[in-house]
């Protein structure tokens, strides 16, 4: 049987690898951070989510509570009501952490909760009972769900009751059956999923966009890119032991509440989200939580530009096109440049350099750019030779507002004020066919 650290990481699972460890240590720090992974068949989602599980830490709980009920802050109907030492009085026990799966056919009653049909048929003591179900049962553990754009498509109760349960942290969820009173629970529940968006019905973020946003982090897999990667798969081998691996992986479990975030941060987060045109505010709290999280497991105190760059593609790969999340990291690469090594500098003072800096640095860009065209420009027209005459090879009218080539004046764009249209763009696809399409009929009528 193969363990977790038997896996062999390459560049097409590393994103995977780093996302599940990131959101074991926020469990142990009881943050729920849900993850997906979309990618071809056979790439290996499955296996190391569920092989994961042997990294969880385990869990106390009130003894034998089915909802896994903190002894500190117990929830469940049983226990919610109970004094401290009554609680002391039925004692605790260590459990491993849940982890369960929901299948794609799985029923409402199972994943919910449903009547106890073991208490309702015990003709010793015959009681109606709710029956918890798998998202109750795994209240402060993980659940496992393949193939979750195949649920969402073919059972859209059971994905309503997922956003229910992932829309906030701690989550909620509600059992209701006939005659029997309505059981409404806190639930902290850690969500990971997996699907193949290029078979049928399609990719999550097309069935249930709203589904597919509740996970902090998209994680696209891909296949091994390497020689040498396929050779340490077929061998099945690896050198360290899995005492050694737990060990290094449980030192960097430490509290994340003990990380800074420094308000340059904040800044640039929020620089991200206005001027990329980020949609969910989710991806922002996701975001500081991520960043967090690397800077602990990389065993730092403060949070840095390169632990923001590290994330975002985890955090936006679901919510965003590729082209935003390039521009993004670019950004963020020249504030990391801009940043330098200094240290000491104030925090809304350094997130404002930061943020001038780059906007100095794409305007001196516009600026090149646009003298690089003008250039061409006049050679192109013939207009460079009489430029040079009337003008006395001067560039601008004098307040640099414009270039002129003879009486021709050309407006310098980086000076000129810009009003965006009425009406955002549209594709010509999303366009209605008389739109675009001039038919004999239409020419006739006008």
């Amino acid at each position: 049987m193969k363990h977790y650290n038997q896996l062999i990481r390459h560049s097409g699972n590393q994103d995977l690898f780093r996302a599940v460890e990131m959101s074991i240590t926020a469990l142990s720090n009881e943050i729920p951070l849900h993850i997906h992974a979309e990618g071809v068949r056979g790439t290996g989602k499955t296996t190391i989510m569920r092989l994961a599980k042997e990294l969880l830490p385990p869990i106390i709980r009130i003894k034998n509570c089915i909802y896994n009920c903190h002894p500190d802050s117990p929830h469940c109907p049983i226990h919610q009501h109970l004094s401290h030492q009554e609680i002391m009085s039925i004692g605790t026990e260590m459990i491993p952490c849940p982890f369960l799966e929901i299948s794609h056919a799985a029923k409402m009653g199972t994943v919910v909760g449903s009547i106890d049909l073991g208490k309702l048929t015990n003709h010793a003591k015959t009681i109606a009972a709710i029956l918890p179900g798998t998202i109750p049962q795994a209240h402060r553990g993980v659940i496992f769900i393949d193939e979750i754009n195949r649920l969402a498509d073919a059972s859209p109760e059971l994905a309503d009751v997922l956003l229910d349960v992932m829309g906030t942290k701690p989550g909620h969820i509600q059992i209701e059956e006939t005659g029997l009173a309505t059981v409404e629970l806190p639930v902290s529940v850690t969500i990971w999923a997996a699907s193949n968006p290029d078979e049928e019905p399609g990719a999550l973020n097309v069935i249930r966009k709203q589904l597919s946003d509740r996970f902090d982090f998209g994680i696209a897999m891909g296949r091994p890119k390497d020689y040498q990667s396929v050779v340490n798969i077929l061998k099945e081998r690896e050198n360290r032991t899995i005492n050694e691996l737990d060990k290094q992986f449980y030192n960097k479990m430490s509290k994340v509440s003990s990380i800074l975030v420094e308000e340059y941060i904040h800044n640039i987060i929020a620089k991200i989200y206005i001027d990329f045109n980020l949609e969910s505010l989710r991806s922002i709290e996701a975001m500081k939580v991520a960043a967090s999280l690397a800077c602990l497991m990389a065993e730092r105190q403060k949070v840095d530009v390169l632990d923001l760059m590290q994330i975002v593609p985890l955090v936006l790969t679901h919510r965003t096109e590729q082209e935003t999340i390039a521009a993004i990291l670019k950004y963020l690469y020249q504030v990391k440049s801009g940043m330098g090594n200094r240290e000491g500098i104030g925090q809304q003072n350094c997130g404002n350099e930061i943020l001038q800096n780059s906007t100095i640095a794409q305007h001196s860009e516009q600026i090149a750019w646009w003298k690089h065209m003008l250039a061409s420009l006049c050679n192109k027209m013939n207009f460079l030779e009489k430029f040079k005459s009337s003008t006395g090879d001067q560039n601008t009218d004098g307040g640099g507002n414009a270039m002129s080539a003879g009486n021709m004046k050309i407006a310098d764009p980086t000076k000129v004020d810009l009003m965006a249209p009425p009406k955002k763009a549209i594709s010509m696809r999303e366009l209605p066919v008389e739109e675009f399409i001039n038919s004999t009929d239409n020419q006739s009528n006008g």
